[in-house]
């Protein structure tokens, strides 16, 4: 009966997982979904500590140990949830991955600890070998996300630099063949004398983690977590694999494959090959915006908050293209304000939201969301496109290599090939920024140069904040 009712809370567990992942695709259900799937999970993880019983019939033991942990990562993971600024969110969203991988590793050394006196004696069976392939699977994998979500998490706050060299891609390729070698070897030849070499292969995972991440550049990494979450997942499905725990496996598949196509879908976006993102280093240290800046010689012209404020309360269609710098001063309620003020008026307000703006997958929809702003107003690129040429104004807050004609235009640019919000196509565009300093990307942008385009310099939210007063005493 117990092993019924234990079927039925993975059961449980793998549906609502289905329904939370499906759900996430809309931004409407997305919140819902989440929920859906977290309960799903507290049913599997209870189902497990009550009800599971091994060979030999033993249940789970050190409860104090169990429920100590459960509670210990509860309050962090509800305290940083809360806390965290939406400018944070990407790099807490790589950090909390790079747990999941860790975990997922520490479960291989804990098994591989295990079974190697056995397997060994046995002289590797069969049943033995699957499970040593499982195992060393899931610690390379599990390590190298851990490791290159760390650093990822460094380099979207801040504290790590881009750091490449002549050949880098060489040795890493050398060194996860060296690793793949060594595993095989253990898995055909494993004794006791030769144990030790799979924490040659755990600090080579680790390493090559690092060295991975290390050299990829800042505006590549929306590409990058979405990679390593796709790798935290598979490495979940080996512990799942290894414990025969169906929703643990059914969780981690599904991962896996989300975050797999969800990398395919930007690269997409960005007409770029995932090969071409992991050595391309685009975005990274070596880029020298200053000096491309000093090189072309642009013009460009300023509006004031009044001509803004002027332009935009007496138009019939405003689409507001939100990016980083949005984030970055909070000023997503007053922009939602700016918004009703102007629906107030009868002009028509949208948002262009690009695949790749911000630093995560969905970072702007989770904004403008947190914002209260309606779904419906959130246009994806390829709407968007279609309603800039009869569109009076576009308001570009803080976004930058998401809408740069470079990428149609100009050949030689890194970005070039990129699909992007087309927003010169409008009759006037106003962009927000706070200098004339590149993007992320490290690429100047002509859009600020071009006859239609005015500059708006400032902090968003108080920028956001004058055009709202000036609106209001027209």
């Amino acid at each position: 009966m117990e092993l019924n009712i234990l079927t039925l809370c993975y059961l449980i567990g793998s549906i609502t997982f289905i329904l939370g992942l499906k759900m996430l695709s809309n931004p409407a259900t997305a919140r819902k979904g989440n929920l859906i799937a977290a309960v799903g999970m507290a049913v599997a993880i209870a189902g497990t500590i009550f009800l599971y019983n091994d060979k030999e019939g033993n249940g789970l033991h050190n409860y104090i140990w169990i429920f100590g942990g459960l509670a210990i990562g509860t309050v962090v993971g509800f305290l940083a949830a809360k806390k965290v600024k939406m400018t944070a969110m990407p790099e807490m969203v790589s950090l909390f991955n790079g747990m999941g991988g860790a975990c997922a590793g520490l479960i291989s050394i804990i098994e591989f600890g295990r079974l190697a006196e056995k397997l060994s004696a046995d002289g590797g069976d069969t049943e033995s070998t699957g499970i040593l392939i499982t195992i060393f699977l899931g610690v390379i994998i599990g390590s190298v996300s851990f490791a290159g979500s760390i650093i990822a998490w460094g380099k979207l706050n801040g504290k790590v630099k881009d750091f490449s060299f002549p050949g880098q891609q060489i040795l890493n390729t050398i060194l996860l063949f060296i690793m793949l070698c060594i595993a095989g070897y253990l898995v055909v030849n494993l004794n006791t004398a030769n144990a030790y070499l799979f924490y040659v292969i755990l600090t080579g995972a680790l390493v090559y983690g690092v060295m991975f991440v290390l050299p990829i550049g800042g505006a590549d990494m929306p590409v990058v977590i979405s990679l390593l979450n796709s790798f935290t997942g598979v490495a979940a499905a080996c512990g799942g694999f290894l414990y025969n725990n169906k929703v643990m496996l059914t969780g981690g598949i599904l991962v896996g494959a989300a975050g797999t196509l969800l990398t395919i879908l930007m690269c997409k976006a960005m007409n770029r090959s995932l090969l071409n993102v992991l050595i391309g280093s685009f975005g990274g240290s070596k880029a020298t915006g200053g000096a491309q800046q000093t090189a072309s010689g642009g013009v460009y012209k300023e509006i004031s908050i009044s001509d803004s404020a002027m332009v935009m309360a007496y138009a019939n269609r405003v689409i507001i293209v939100p990016g980083y710098g949005l984030a970055v001063a909070q000023a997503q309620h007053v922009c939602h304000e700016l918004e009703k003020l102007l629906d107030e008026k009868g002009v028509e307000v949208i948002y262009a939201i690009h695949p790749v703006a911000g630093r995560m997958p969905g970072h702007m929809n989770v904004l403008l969301a947190e914002a209260d702003v309606s779904y419906d107003k959130l246009l994806e690129m390829e709407d968007a496109n279609d309603l800039f040429k009869t569109t009076d104004v576009v308001l570009i807050l803080g976004a930058n290599d998401v809408v740069n004609p470079a990428a149609k235009n100009d050949p030689a640019s890194p970005i070039y090939g990129m699909p992007i919000l087309e927003v010169e196509q409008a009759k006037t565009v106003i962009v927000n920024k706070r200098s004339m300093k590149p993007g992320y990307a490290g690429i100047e942008n002509e859009l600020f140069f071009q006859p239609k385009t005015s500059m708006l310099f400032g902090d968003a939210k108080s920028v956001l904040q004058q055009l709202v007063n000036e609106i209001k005493s027209l």
